[in-house]
């Protein structure tokens, strides 16, 4: 939702039920009833980046409309490894350790193309838009081939690892921190595999603090700017998560880009980003 802070607006996404118990915990103070209420009370008391700040360290989807800029749609590439210029001239074989939208939706673009394009099923964690969706699951996984894995386990944490060493693009869509758990580090991945054109889909962006944020597609395209403000000064939302297929479709084409030029990078597809770039380029259009 939007919510009104001192001094500009925030976007808050409760998507997940640890999300709730985290509200007292960020605005520190008790909730009783109706969360929401409680927010937009204690929001207008306080800065909007302070509110960002502490949702970040609690690891809460939480934005400030239109803090990220970009000059364009397209996410930049991180050059790790070394050319392979043979690449963009055979079938692809493709990993795609993503889930939900954006990333599904990159996997999706190369499986059209006819790409070989590998989906890993977590057991431990899978994707919760098959139960939730299934039409919308299957449009963008119905061509790919499944692999289960618990990824929980060292055995299938090794097959995993295998399965990325194989493939000329590796799609995934977690944070830094939750990848490094399993044992994928692009200084390492990279040294091993070095023609690898890794498609990293993050809310934020790869380094740093961004890539310890979490973003939802709502609350993403917000933190881009790509909103519409009323004659009031009030921002509202676009559509439905529209940094989910902003970012995914422009991580394809990254990704692609990347594969003609012989891999060897990691695209840095961050969703806030990839809306910011929507959002200029949707700016330019109408003042053209």
């Amino acid at each position: 939702r939007r919510i009104e802070a001192a001094d500009g607006w925030i976007a808050v996404n409760l998507a997940r039920p640890e999300d709730l118990d985290l509200v007292p915990a960020w605005l520190m103070t008790r909730v009783d009833g109706e969360p929401w209420r409680v927010i937009r009370r204690h929001a207008r008391g306080r800065p909007w980046r302070e509110l960002v700040c502490a949702g970040r360290v609690l690891s809460l989807p939480v934005a400030g409309v239109g803090e990220v800029k970009a000059e364009s749609l397209d996410p930049p590439t991180l050059p790790l490894g070394t050319l392979d210029p043979t690449m963009g001239r055979r079938r692809l074989r493709v990993l795609d350790l993503s889930a939900l939208w954006a990333g599904p939706l990159c996997g999706a673009v190369f499986a059209e193309m006819g790409a070989q394009v590998v989906r890993v099923n977590s057991l431990r964690r899978p994707d919760p838009s098959e139960g939730s969706t299934p039409k919308f699951f299957r449009r963008l996984n119905g061509l790919k081939s499944k692999l289960d894995l618990d990824l929980g386990n060292l055995t299938d944490q090794a097959l995993l690892r295998a399965e990325v060493l194989n493939a000329d693009v590796l799609i995934t869509a977690a944070r830094p921190r939750a990848l490094a758990s399993l044992g994928l580090e692009p200084a390492t991945m990279f040294t091993d595999h070095p023609h690898l054109t890794w498609v990293a889909v993050t809310g934020y962006g790869w380094d740093g603090e961004a890539g310890g944020r979490v973003a939802f597609g709502d609350d993403a395209a917000a933190a881009g700017g790509l909103v519409r403000w009323t004659d009031s000064g009030a921002p509202r939302f676009l559509g439905d998560a529209l940094a989910d297929p902003i970012a995914g479709l422009a991580a394809a084409a990254g990704a692609l880009r990347a594969v003609q030029a012989g891999g060897g990078v990691m695209v840095d597809a961050a969703l806030a980003s990839c809306a910011a770039g929507a959002a200029r380029g949707q700016a330019a259009g109408r003042a053209g």
